[in-house]
Order: C-alpha cells, then sequence, then structure tokens
C-alpha cells in the first residue's frame, strides 16, 4: 500500500509541474507575440504619418511650381523607401529636372518640413545638350560629359578642388546604375562633384559635375549637405 501511495504521489506532483509549465510557456508566448504586434503597429504608424506628410509635401510643390510631376513622385519615393537606410538628410531634399532649360532656375531644393521650394540654376554636361538648353542625352560613364542620371547623397563635408580651388561637396551615385559616380577616376569611379562655376550664370555647360552659380554656394551647401539628390534627365 505505502509503494501504491508514493507512487501515485509522484504522478501528482509531475502533472501539476507539467500544468505549470504548459501555463508559463502560453503566457510567455501571449506577451512576445504582443511585443511583436505592438512594435508593427509603431513601425506602420511612422510610415503612414510619413507617406500622408510627403504627400502634403508633393501637393504643395506641385501648386507653387512646374516641376517635373514624375521627377518629383519618383524622389519623394525613393526618399521614403531609402531615408534611414542610405542615412538621407531629413530636412530637404533636391531635384535637378533637366527635362527644363539652363536659362530656368531648374534646381528645386524643397524643405520636407513646411515644402517651402529654393530655385536656383544648374549646369548640365557639355555632351548632353546645346548652350542654354535642355538635356538630350545622358550617362554615367566615364569621360563621357555628359550628365549623370538617377539618385545621389552630397557629401557633408566642403572641400577644395587641387587645380582651380573651387569649394565642393562630393556626390555619391545609390543606385546599381550610377554606384560609381563620385568616386576618383584611380579607383575605376567617375569624378563628378557639386561645386560653383562662373558660366552657369550664362547657361554655360560643364564635364558632368553639378555645376551651380558662385552666388548660390553658401545658400545651396548650407541645405544639401547629406541630402538626396535626383539627377532627372527624363529617363
Amino acid at each position: 500500500m505505502r509503494q501504491f501511495f508514493y507512487i501515485f504521489t509522484a504522478i501528482l506532483i509531475l502533472n501539476s509541474t507539467l500544468f505549470a509549465k504548459g501555463s508559463y510557456h502560453k503566457r510567455y508566448k501571449h506577451s512576445t507575440t504582443k511585443r511583436t504586434h505592438h512594435k508593427k503597429r509603431v513601425r506602420s504608424s511612422k510610415t503612414t504619418f510619413l507617406s500622408k506628410h510627403l504627400n502634403r509635401i508633393y501637393k504643395r510643390v506641385l501648386k507653387k511650381t512646374d516641376i517635373s510631376r514624375r521627377a518629383l513622385k519618383k524622389a519623394l519615393y525613393f526618399y521614403k523607401r531609402n531615408r534611414a537606410k542610405k542615412g538621407l538628410s531629413s530636412k530637404y531634399i533636391a531635384i535637378a529636372d533637366y527635362t527644363k532649360t539652363a536659362r530656368k532656375r531648374r534646381l528645386y531644393i524643397i524643405n520636407l518640413r513646411n515644402g517651402r521650394v529654393y530655385r536656383h540654376k544648374i549646369a548640365h554636361g557639355k555632351r548632353s545638350g546645346a548652350l542654354g538648353g535642355r538635356v538630350r542625352r545622358s550617362s554615367n560613364r566615364r569621360n563621357s560629359k555628359m550628365t549623370p542620371y538617377g539618385f545621389f547623397k552630397v557629401g557633408s563635408r566642403v572641400r577644395r578642388t587641387k587645380k582651380r580651388h573651387y569649394r565642393y561637396l562630393a556626390v555619391k551615385g545609390l543606385e546599381r546604375s550610377n554606384r560609381r559616380v563620385g568616386y576618383p577616376s584611380r579607383m575605376g569611379g567617375r569624378d563628378v562633384i557639386l561645386h560653383p562655376a562662373k558660366y552657369v550664370n550664362y547657361g554655360g555647360r560643364s564635364h558632368g559635375c553639378f555645376s551651380i552659380c558662385p552666388q548660390d554656394r553658401r545658400a545651396i551647401f548650407a541645405k544639401l549637405k547629406k541630402a538626396l539628390l535626383y539627377s532627372y534627365t527624363g529617363r
């Protein structure tokens, strides 16, 4: 009888232990699932907020300017998807709309907080189009002397060129098609920078660099550090 009593007691203890473990795992799994769902809700709410805000910016910019609708839509979409991953500035983005002529202020710098737009002149490459005209051809190849196309990130440090001592900001291609643009030629890249040049005032052309008017340098450099720059050539 004693042996039977001991066996019966052991079975009861074992069952209670298993039941306790099972209920603990259920509670733990339930709490983990709740935390995961909460994180997803936070992420989706942030994305929704950003989408709504950028949609308002999109409408304001279209209302105020003659910028290409397609260029603006593509730039904001790329920014939304790559802002965190590429470490882009949350203050401004810039669109060089090369479907406009060089005599127009076709560099649009957009304030991402309130939709305000700052416009400046910007040159295109010698082999991309006529003096004072618009871009007809574009390329990311070395020695093409054409305007590069696609999305770029502007550098954060102002430097000087060795030959002409231009102050400049570096640019870096963010896509497969332009990833070598902005790298030194000795490393197999294409030397393209954002710099001031006097010829921009009268519709002159560059060798492919993003050249701006000297009087606009301070204002542009202050806004575009780490910013997204979209070189839109109609592609």
